[in-house]
């Protein structure tokens, strides 16, 4: 492995698989290899990816410098590793040139390197490491780069230490990695925990301890070094423990309070990796048996001799003269030694290992043309010894092979077969490898021998004509044959990574079947990992159907693997595309933790996979991650156990349901929500803890938002509620008296289609929450008797929503805005799921009295003076739409009708404000069903006795107008509007003005709009209201409201010219007040018509004059309004004084004169250029070249 050629990542030739996809991603890849390589190593073995595979040929001495004396074989074989058997080398990697770069301390240019390939987005994980870890340049004063320590002759200062990770000291120990979470290689699954997320890596090495305290290193017995950060966390926890023990309690307390950033119940909070030691007092009594010399212990560790060791660590001569060589100083240099020794020979045992597979692969190859060769020469003379002679021979081309073909030779022929062709030639290794039955008599393989009387030299020449290549490696594959499971997955281990890069992209998933059952079956750790690193890389960008595929694939594996492979296997996978530049391949990372929750070690799934789908709900900037993130997260939700993660669901939930993605929120909903719902009702804590904290969270909302309601996040809070109804409502069935009585036994009673309203997902149906429908049949006839008869005594989970939800409901909808719409529809929904979910005699007998008690609708209400003030809140319009909608039998519509009749008649005699009928209305016309029951009610109105009733009808026909068709508009509303416009009352007749505007506006009947004109004709014409002042303020207001989107016959015969008229009859006004509230409606209603087209004759003949009169009354009441129609009348004069000028058909704001004069004069002329060509209408939008 250490002399892998560059680029290579794996014992099967080297080769990356995924350099057809792009050029873009070949060093992505490289990298990624080399530290997954570095991954499998481990800590222990001390071997940095890449740091011998990286080496190029031109370099001897890095060659050289990991060599052991007296095995001269590594640097003979450093060619054949780099380029293979006489093959040309590879195109070296970027990481194998910064890997020589930083090995011979050309730092800058590394730097230069490292910054180029940030700017192009290609940064290389190893120089990321190394400029971002401080540690690596606070020593400068080591041996030059390339040179040994003096007196060592090939050993590098520097690479000379094992082929570690370089650095600048001039031969020191390994330098330890910057702390980071998004790679595996400073991490235990094993003992991961929540808290490892921690932003500084404590475990800090001895060269990081900086400049100026080593130069201050006092050699006094106290203090041999400076204590580490981790020493202290540990000895910190040890004397904490020792003073508890010990009931030194107030000290304890004491000692926590000055180390606060410590955790001392938990060790794991001093290290992941570190295991406990003993307590202090053990550590006291052994002090004295740890006392051995150096000599000692380099003799029993590994027997080398002391000159050999002093020449490979150098670090001996680089100790500062004032250093007091203690026992504990040479025990720790002597440390030092061992680890590099063990790091050298580690180097030097995969080096070995590398060649061996090399030559073993080599000598089958001699092995196949030898045999090859021999069997045709046997058939060439075999009469030329008699039969009983020949001998068997076996085949061994294949150290795997189980089964061996014999074949007849005669002995004549046997001087030209090499011994290594007899079993007893193959090497021990292979020898003892083969299983006892690897030859099978039966197996024999016989083959015709020809009567002939060729020379075998002559045969074997003649043969060689035939093209078979056996001397390259699919050369090598080809010519042997797997015979046996565990061959055939070799082969396919090896030869899968050379054939995956010549798959066309959009059929690759054809390969993971064959993918998968090699990496579930091979023997290889290493080459299983390659293989999974395959399957999650085989797709650039998957898509949805290959992306269920692979994942498919993954379950299939976990379930053949189990938990501990698929923890040490498939979750790397996982972690390392975690900030993939591509969101398919985080996709595939998030649906990745969903689906292989069940097959995870729990403790793994509460710490490491919840940690991952929170980071990359935080980070993840793509909604289609995020939203698989939560469907994720709902699962997890569905398999953890351990109640501490509680709280963190909760943050994660709340997190999710302010997401700014609407998909992400339906996910939530959908998936995760009900989840974890039904875990907290598990743990006791949704009538305890969810339900009560989002209804606190609305009520603080709406105490913050008295100026201004955050709508956004009622929404959020409200729709968690609404979808937890029907967790609720299955807890009230599981906790029942009657909850044991409900068997499953003869004739099931049907549910009803309608009897509850549609769940969101499947998970929030409370058929699935109870367990089946039949089940939820037997408890809902038992829920609906105990009910009516039996009441609810002894039902806490039911007396829990009776009691404390509904009442604090019904308080919160008494707070919010009733001019909201959009808060009264979503507590209307609520109510409306709530009721319809817990049925109608829970309706009926526990919800509608709590209203009615509230709203106290009773006759002595009436003639109070100050009303009822209840009836103005948002409590109305809830109630109404919410609550007595729910069913929709004669009853309940009779209900509704006599609510909303009585709320009329109080809100009118009362002379209260109409905000919440008009609430009312508008949310129940939005419904046609509820149309015609409206009507009843407004024309209850219409012939009541009082004319402030009949008013209050009059205004809310302007409401309902807009959602009525056509034809009850001209069979109902019309007729009804016409009663009320003769009115005795004159303030009943000027209240059907808006909706006689509002009808204009919205119905294209001809007959039915001549009818509305003539009646508004009559309001301006009719000589006894010429002095009404408040019904032609109500008809300015209603023409400037309505006249931009009416009919333009109507806008311009009949609105134009009668707001002209009343602008010439004002300027005869003579009370000031009036005349200025008229002017003020005119103005405004003058400003809404001139966005509209107006002809030439309408604009000479009443628009202009209309707005000279008009101007007339503001020289004198408003001058501010009257600069404002000055220059609207100016631009209304040059308009048409400028007769070339053609209007395109449309709308020309004259309000336009915010415009520059220049720009608009321009755009006017090239306008006025235009013909019916549609060619030049286009080169008036084109661009300028």
């Amino acid at each position: 492995m250490a002399a892998m050629a560059p680029g290579g990542g794996s014992s099967g030739g080297g080769v990356n698989p995924f350099l057809s996809d792009s050029d873009e991603d070949d060093d992505e890849v490289v990298a990624t290899e080399e530290q997954r390589a570095g991954l499998r190593l481990g800590a222990g073995v001390g071997l940095d990816p890449g740091s011998a595979g990286s080496l190029s040929p031109q370099d001897p001495m890095a060659l050289g410098s990991s060599a052991r004396p007296g095995l001269p074989v590594e640097v003979t074989a450093a060619p054949a590793a780099l380029g293979g058997s006489g093959e040309t080398p590879a195109r070296l990697s970027i990481d194998a040139i910064a890997a020589q770069l930083l090995r011979d301390q050309y730092l800058l240019t590394a730097l230069e390197l490292h910054t180029e390939l940030l700017e192009s987005g290609r940064e290389l994980p190893r120089l990321r490491d190394y400029f971002s870890n401080p540690g690596n340049f606070e020593r400068q004063s080591g041996t030059p780069p390339g040179i040994g320590a003096p007196g060592i002759p090939g050993v590098s200062g520097i690479g000379g230490a094992g082929g570690r990770e370089p650095s600048t000291t001039s031969g020191g120990g390994q330098l330890n990695r910057a702390g980071s979470i998004s790679t595996l290689d400073s991490l235990d699954f094993a003992r991961y925990s929540d808290d490892g997320n921690r932003e500084t890596d404590e475990r800090v090495a001895e060269h990081e301890v900086p400049l100026q305290e080593r130069k201050n290193y006092k050699s006094s017995p106290e203090i041999q070094e400076p204590i580490k950060p981790l020493e202290k966390r540990a000895l910190n926890f040890l004397v904490n423990e020792f003073l508890l023990k010990n009931n030194y309690k107030l000290t304890s307390i004491t000692f926590s309070d000055e180390n606060d950033d410590q955790d001392f119940e938990l060790w794991d909070d001093v290290g992941l990796n570190i295991p406990k030691p003993p307590d202090l007092l053990q550590l006291y009594r052994d002090f004295g048996n740890h006392q051995v010399t150096g000599k000692d212990l380099v003799d029993v560790a590994s027997g080398v001799d002391e000159d050999e060791l002093e020449a490979l660590t150098p670090i001996l001569a680089n100790v500062p003269p004032t250093l007091d060589t203690s026992l504990p100083v040479e025990n720790s240099l002597l440390v030092q030694k061992l680890e590099d020794k063990i790091s050298l020979l580690n180097n030097e045992k995969w080096s070995l290992m590398e060649q061996i597979r090399r030559l073993e692969s080599e000598m089958d190859i001699l092995k196949t043309e030898h045999f090859t060769t021999v069997a045709v020469g046997d058939s060439v003379q075999p009469s030329l010894v008699p039969e009983d002679s020949r001998q068997t021979i076996v085949n061994s081309s294949d150290q795997e092979k189980n089964k061996d073909v014999h074949l007849e030779v005669p002995d004549g022929a046997d001087s030209s077969i090499p011994k290594e062709n007899s079993s007893s030639s193959l090497p021990r290794k292979d020898r003892e490898e083969l299983p006892p039955s690897s030859v099978p008599s039966k197996s024999t393989v016989h083959f015709d021998q020809p009567n002939r009387k060729l020379s075998p030299a002559f045969h074997q020449a003649l043969l060689s004509f035939c093209r078979m290549s056996a001397d390259s490696r699919l050369g090598s594959e080809v010519s042997r044959i797997a015979d046996s499971e565990k061959s055939v997955m070799l082969m396919l281990g090896r030869c899968l990574p050379h054939i995956v890069p010549n798959v066309l992209l959009a059929k690759r998933e054809e390969l993971i079947p064959l993918i998968l059952c090699t990496a579930c079956l091979h023997p290889e750790p290493k080459e299983r990992d390659q293989l999974l690193h395959i399957l999650f890389n085989l797709i650039k960008r998957p898509d949805d159907e290959q992306r269920q595929m692979i994942l498919t694939g993954c379950v299939a594996f976990a379930r053949h693997v189990g938990p501990t492979r698929v923890e040490a296997e498939l979750l790397p996978q996982c972690w390392e595309q975690i900030n993939h530049k591509y969101p398919e391949r985080r996709l595939l990372v998030a649906e990745s933790c969903g689906a292989l929750a069940p097959y995870l070690p729990k403790e793994i799934r509460s710490s490491l996979v919840l940690s991952m789908l929170q980071q990359m709900l935080m980070e993840d900037k793509a909604d289609l991650v995020r939203e698989a993130v939560i469907k994720s997260l709902g699962i997890i939700m569905g398999y953890i156990d351990d109640p501490d993660k509680y709280q963190q669901g909760f943050e994660l939930l709340l997190s999710a349901l302010g997401d700014p993605s609407e998909r992400v929120v339906s996910a939530t909903h959908q998936v995760f929500l009900p989840a974890y719902a039904a875990w907290t009702t598990e743990l006791g804590n949704l009538q305890s803890h969810l339900i009560p904290t989002l209804l606190s969270k609305i009520e603080k909302l709406l105490r913050e938002g008295e100026h201004g309601l955050d709508e956004h996040k009622l929404h959020m809070y409200l729709s968690a509620l609404q979808s937890l109804i029907s967790s609720l409502f299955a807890l009230v069935l599981q906790n029942a008296p009657f909850s044991s009585k409900a068997k499953l036994h003869g004739e099931v009673p049907q549910i009803e289609v309608t009897r509850f309203p549609r769940p969101m997902s499947p998970l929030q149906d409370v058929s699935t929450i109870i367990g089946s429908r039949e089940q939820l049949a037997v408890l809902l006839q038992l829920y609906d008797y105990q009910l009516e008869h039996e009441g609810t005594t002894g039902w806490e989970s039911l007396l829990w929503v009776v009691n404390q939800l509904l009442p604090q409901l019904i308080e919160i909808v008494g707070k919010i805005n009733v001019t909201s719409t959009a808060c009264v529809h979503e507590f209307s929904r609520f109510f409306w799921r709530l009721c319809r979910t817990f049925g109608k005699i829970f309706t009926n007998t526990k919800v509608k009295p709590q209203f009615q008690e509230i709203l106290r609708l009773s006759e002595e209400n009436i003639d109070s003076s100050a009303g009822n003030g209840v009836l103005t809140k948002a409590t109305v319009p809830i109630y109404a739409t919410g609550v007595l909608t729910c069913y929709i039998q004669e009853e309940d519509r009779k209900l509704l009708v006599g609510f909303l009749e009585d709320v009329m008649t109080l809100l009118s005699l009362s002379h209260a404000p109409l905000d919440s009928l008009k609430a009312s209305f508008v949310e129940l016309g939005a419904n046609p069903a509820y149309h015609e029951l409206l009507l009843t009610v407004l024309w209850y109105g219409v012939v009541h006795t009082s004319a402030l009733v009949r008013c209050t009808a009059a205004r809310m026909f302007e409401l309902l107008v807009k959602g009525v068709n056509e034809t009850l508009v001209a069979q109902r509303v019309v007729p009804a509007l016409i009663t009320l416009s003769s009115d005795p009352e004159i303030s009943v007749r000027i209240a059907t003005i808006p909706a006689f505007g509002t009808i204009m506006e919205t119905v294209i009947q001809r007959e039915l709009l001549e009818r509305v004109k003539m009646q508004l004709a009559s309001f301006l014409e009719d000589p006894q209201y010429q002095d009404q002042h408040s019904l032609h303020t109500e008809v300015i207001k209603t023409f400037g409201r309505v006249g931009p989107n009416a009919e333009p016959r109507f806008r311009d015969e009949f609105v134009i010219p009668h707001l002209h008229k009343l602008a010439l009859v004002n300027n005869l006004q003579i009370v000031d007040s009036k005349r200025l509230d008229i002017a003020t409606h005119l103005f405004e209603a003058y400003s809404a018509l001139s966005c509209c087209f107006i002809s030439e004759d309408l604009m000479v003949n009443h628009f202009l004059p209309g707005l000279r009169c008009l101007r007339t009354d503001m020289e004198h009441l408003s001058p501010e309004h009257e600069v404002i129609l000055s220059s609207m009348i100016k631009e209304c004069e040059q308009k048409v004084e400028n007769k070339t000028v053609q209007e395109p058909q449309g709308s020309m704001s004259i309000a336009a004169s915010l415009v520059s004069e220049d720009t608009k004069t321009k755009f006017l002329n090239k306008m006025g250029q235009l013909t019916t060509s549609g060619a030049m209408l286009a080169n008036v939008f084109q661009r300028k070249k």
